[in-house]
């Protein structure tokens, strides 16, 4: 059987894997910066952005979206 998902850069890679790769890479001020939520801009920790990511689709989606820009090379 062949891979299930080539080219699906997010296939088992939890959101908490995101987010802590985004931080790694541009830092919580530039992650606000790119994405303007108010968890990533005020008083940011992994914590609190995971509890609001997951209640909230569109702001999931924007952190899923620069995960995939950034690292898609």
């Amino acid at each position: 059987m062949s891979q299930a998902h080539p080219n699906d850069l997010l296939h088992g890679i939890t959101l908490e894997k995101v987010l802590l790769a985004l931080v790694a890479h541009y830092g919580w001020e530039e992650l606000g910066q790119r994405i303007d939520i108010r968890c990533f801009n005020w008083e940011p920790s992994v914590k609190s952005s995971l509890t609001f990511l997951r209640k909230t689709p569109w702001a999931r989606k924007k952190v899923e979206d620069l995960y995939v820009w950034t690292f898609s090379e």
